[in-house]
């Protein structure tokens, strides 16, 4: 897979998408439809393009998902911006990523171990779980990203070639297993695995919706054998699948336009 991935890179590279008008704000849009339709959102793609491009809202959408959408589009730009300031991980960078991510869907939340605010990428104060899995107790979160961003600073300079992806994936499946917030991990988690690759000035990775149940999966299946390649197998998939559309469509493009009637 890895030689797969390469050679797709290389190609997509060659094609200097970069330089076409607005390329990579379409791009943006994309991911975020996907990511976003991830966590149950009901917008269609175009839904999402209109909404963004024109501040156009879709008619009978609820209006929080209107927001999830815009909010992850302008946690996107936040994270582009990060990656040119070569920024490195830290607790404080991390919750500025989620408060962009929570900013206009999060609220108060009030336990018994006092209140904190989801809109402003404050830790969770409570335990949470999805399904059958338990995260780590709130209590012990703090230092858990502390670990956590110390151990990406130490490879986050240093990694070239395939290790970048690797790196993008390690990142996600961490962060997503600390779930250090009370919502908005995995758009946050997507959101930096794609800071790995604007750090080091790789094209963005499209984590599909239609792929759901295999990305699940493999996060889980990863947990239950102890094994990064699983997941690190899983996301240069949907890099290979993400780079060859992009190409098939660039190619498609160049074949021109044949007018029919």
């Amino acid at each position: 897979m890895s030689k797969k991935l390469e050679n797709l890179l290389q190609t997509y590279q060659s094609l200097q998408l970069e330089n076409v008008i607005d390329y990579e704000k379409f791009c943006m849009i994309s991911i975020v439809w996907h990511s976003t339709k991830i966590e149950g959102c009901t917008l269609t793609e175009t839904e999402t393009k209109v909404l963004l491009e024109q501040n156009i809202t879709a008619g009978g959408k609820p209006l929080t998902d209107h927001l999830m959408v815009k909010d992850h589009f302008e946690a996107f730009l936040f994270i582009k911006q990060a990656a040119l300031a070569k920024r490195e991980f830290s607790t404080k960078f991390i919750q500025e990523v989620n408060a962009c991510v929570m900013k206009q869907t999060g609220a108060i939340h009030n336990t018994a171990l006092g209140n904190f605010d989801s809109s402003k990428g404050e830790l969770r104060l409570l335990q949470v779980y999805v399904d059958k899995k338990y995260f780590p107790s709130y209590q012990k979160v703090p230092q858990l990203l502390k670990e956590f961003c110390e151990a990406v600073n130490q490879r986050l300079k240093k990694v070239k070639g395939n290790e970048i992806t690797n790196l993008a994936a390690d990142v996600h499946y961490n962060f997503i297993n600390i779930h250090p917030f009370v919502d908005g991990n995995g758009r946050t988690a997507r959101l930096l695995m794609n800071y790995i690759l604007l750090y080091h000035h790789q094209p963005l990775l499209k984590i599909f919706t239609e792929d759901r149940v295999a990305y699940i999966d493999a996060l889980n299946e990863t947990e239950e054998k102890s094994d990064l390649a699983i997941f690190r197998r899983f996301i240069s998939e949907q890099y290979c699948k993400f780079l060859q559309l992009e190409i098939d469509k660039h190619q498609q493009l160049n074949k021109g336009f044949m007018m029919m009637f």
